[in-house]
């Protein structure tokens, strides 16, 4: 048999709990003024490091172009060198 479950513990002086339905309103004060920032003129530092930026990524996708063509032709000249290498060597007969 389990043992028998603790009695709860009634505490004295705490409020009432609030109704689940309950809902309280509290008035929130707009602010007086709301905070003024300086507008700022960037059309023509951010039109250039746009413009920047740009040409960097251009000129660094030719470089990855240049060197896959290069790896390939390096390549593809080893495998040609091998199977011409290979084609030279007398075949064992059947």
């Amino acid at each position: 048999m389990p043992p028998p479950l603790p009695v709860p513990t009634v505490l004295q002086g705490l409020p009432p709990a609030p109704s689940p339905l309950a809902v309280t309103v509290v008035e929130v004060p707009p602010p007086a003024q709301p905070p003024h920032f300086p507008k700022l003129d960037i059309r023509g530092d951010f039109g250039s490091e746009v413009r920047e930026r740009v040409a960097n990524f251009r000129a660094q996708q030719q470089r990855f172009l240049r060197e896959r063509e290069e790896y390939c032709t390096t390549t593809m000249a080893k495998v040609r060198a091998a199977i011409r290498d290979n084609s030279e060597l007398p075949r064992s007969g059947k």
